[in-house]
Order: C-alpha cells, then structure tokens, then sequence
C-alpha cells in the first residue's frame, strides 16, 4: 500500500488550521457533550465518549465567514456503553437524542449521539465505518485505549467491496434530495447550501469507492488525494482520471466548506453534470461487485438477482418481517436484505424519473418501496423512509 497506515490515536487538534479561536470553542461544545453524557448514562455503564466524524480525525471543515473560521460539519459523538448495544439503544436512545437537541442550537450544529460496544466492536468485521473511527478519533472522556483489540479495524485493504456500494447509495441519495429541493420554485440559502454540500460529497466519494475498491482507502483526506493521484491499477475504470478531478474538489470542499456556489456558478447544471457522472461509476461498481455485466442501471434495477448476497436469508427474513409485517413473507424476495429495495428504487428515482408513474420500472419501484404512490414526490417520500432505517 502507498503512503502511510494509521494508528488508533486521539488527534490533538479538530481541524487542520482552523483559528485558536474554533479550536477552542469545539474544545468547549465536546466538555458541555461530555457533562451532559454522563448526567445521561450512569457511570458503571459508561466505558467512553468518542469524537468521530471529520473534527474526531483532525480533518474538520473550516467555513470562514466575517465573524472568523466556524465550524461546519456535524459533530458525531460515540458513546461506549458496556454490555447489549440493542438493549443499551433503547435504554438511552431517548434521553441522547432530546440531549442533542439541546445542544444543537448552543453549538451552531447538529450534534448527533450513537450508541456502541467496544466488546462488540473488538469482534466485528471491518467496514468503512470501523476503519474511520478506529483510525482517527478523539476521545473526549473516559479510557483512552478504548480501541485496544480492535486493530484488526486498520486493514483497509479488507474492507469489503460492498461497503463502497453502501457509501455511494448513500452519497446518489443526496443527490436525489438535492434534485427534490432544485424542484422548487425558488431556492433559499439553505437550499443551495444543501444542494451545494451534498455535490461535493459525492464528488469525494467517486474517487473514495476506487480506493475502496482496490485496496487503498485511508482515514486521512489528504492522503486519500495522494493515493488516488498514483492509483493506476490493472483494470482502473476510464472515468478514474476525471474522479481524480472530482475528488480534490471534494477534498477542498471538506475542509474549506462554503455555503454559497462561487460567483457564477450554475448549480442545477452542476448537479445534473455529477449526477450523470455518478451513473457511470454505480454501473461499474455494481457489474465489478456482483460479477455481472449490465448495459444499464435500468438492466441492473429490472435484474432479479440479489443485489446484497453478503447478507444471511434467515436474518433477512426476521428483517423483513419486523420491517413490513408477517405479509412480507407473501412477497417475493422475502429472504433479500432490504436495503436491496433502496439499490433498486435509487437508480430509477435519480437516473429515470420519467419511468417511475408506469410500466415496468414503476412496477419494480413500488414494489420496492412497497408504496401505492404514482408521483415522483410521492415515491421519493417512501424512498426516504426505507432509507432512514436501512441506509
């Protein structure tokens, strides 16, 4: 592998050259998360509050405004509770949430808590997730070595291929809600700031799932850049030297985030440029993970085959029973994953909207969503439901 492999460390800083002044006001927000986390969950049960996300990994985005540099990206605090991590969400899951909507307004940004397990993560497979987190964190209370028996979580280059797929669902799912928004009549700030944002993570992504493919993912952003300016593998898609392109946008954009398009810009197109582009990559993403050859997304949506068959049948049937009732097992697929249903109802939502009210697609994308809905709003709106619990 090129460059450097990461080690589980704290980072000492939340941004690479944010002011004194940002530094200490994230500083301050993480000791007001801290105090209100452990008036939340007693203290037997508490093992650790960690800092993840971009400021976790040093790396957070720096938005310069009048007033000075202020933070932009959302905080995501881990709380390492011992024991049952399902019965441990339940127990505090409502008390983190109304904590976080608390904090939100003081700190001028979303501050958003998930539950978690060292036990748990220790005997976990490695994902994007447990990399990111493992790689680069702050731990902001309680056992500094928390991630001890967890360095299997490093190894990049097993980081499984349909977790890339996973990342770009997500990133093309934010482009579908900024095609909802562009929708509008008139478009306010917070709409091209919305809109703006999730076009640069997009475009970061492109070039993150070739790395992830090829083994070469790493926690920094810097170094990820670095990489896929030497990534020249046997089999390199043809669009790799435009994500090249695209990805130090989204690197710039990460760190240097703005919430308005710069002068002259023209954000619909912009969007509809990335959007076409994201076609390309999902294409060859899906046909090199499921060794297939699609000609079309619209192939690979009308195609049967399972689409997550890394996941068990038996715990997809509970799944989809707890999901969509006992008359899930009446519907075909009742054995598939169901986050299978937003692999197929995506490409159609985003690359052919104009299929959605009928014919074969519009039958697929609402027996996907299991919705009764005809409209393009309508269908993103169950769309976004299934997404929110399965994303």
């Amino acid at each position: 592998m090129n460059g450097s492999t990461p080690t589980p460390t704290t980072t000492r800083r939340f941004t690479l050259d944010g002011s004194d002044a940002l530094e200490a006001r994230l500083a301050e927000i993480c000791e007001r998360v801290a105090a209100g986390v452990r008036k939340t969950v007693p203290a037997g049960e508490l093992e650790a509050i960690v800092l993840g996300g971009g400021y976790g990994r040093g790396q957070g985005g720096v938005l310069k405004s009048e007033t000075g540099d202020a933070p932009y990206n959302d905080l995501e605090f881990y709380v390492f509770v011992r024991g049952n991590t399902v019965l441990n969400d339940r127990r505090h899951r409502a008390a983190l949430t109304a904590l976080g909507e608390v904090l939100s307004p003081e700190a001028g940004l979303h501050v958003e808590f998930k539950i978690i397990s060292a036990e748990k993560l220790r005997g976990d497979r490695v994902t994007m997730f447990s990399y990111d987190l493992v790689a680069g964190h702050r731990v902001v209370f309680g056992d500094e070595k928390i991630f001890t028996g967890c360095e299997h979580h490093l190894a990049a280059e097993k980081i499984p291929m349909h977790e890339a797929t996973r990342l770009l669902l997500n990133r093309c799912t934010g482009l579908l809600f900024a095609e909802a928004r562009l929708r509008k009549l008139a478009l306010n700030p917070d709409d091209v700031d919305f809109i703006g944002r999730n076009v640069a993570k997009a475009q970061l992504a492109f070039g993150d799932v070739a790395l992830v493919v090829f083994g070469e993912y790493h926690g920094s952003v810097i170094e990820r850049r670095a990489r896929l300016e030497k990534l020249a593998p046997a089999g390199a898609p043809v669009w790799l030297a435009d994500a090249r392109a695209r990805h130090t946008a989204g690197v710039q954009f990460k760190l240097y985030p703005y919430r308005k398009p710069p002068t002259g810009s023209n954000l619909r197109a912009k969007h509809a440029e990335v959007v076409a582009f994201a076609e390309k990559v999902w294409l060859w993403l899906e046909n090199r993970r499921l060794k297939q050859n699609f000609a079309s997304v619209r192939d690979y949506v009308l195609d049967g085959g399972n689409k997550c068959p890394e996941t068990s049948a038996t715990k997809n049937w509970l799944i989809n029973m707890r999901t969509f009732g006992w008359r899930a097992i009446l519907r075909p697929a009742f054995d598939r994953y169901p986050r299978e249903r937003l692999l197929c109802a995506l490409p159609l939502l985003l690359w052919h909207a104009s299929e959605v009210g009928a014919g074969d697609p519009g039958l697929r994308l609402r027996a996907q969503l299991n919705s009764n809905e005809t409209d393009w709003p309508g269908l993103v709106a169950d769309y976004t439901k299934l997404w929110q619990r399965y994303s």
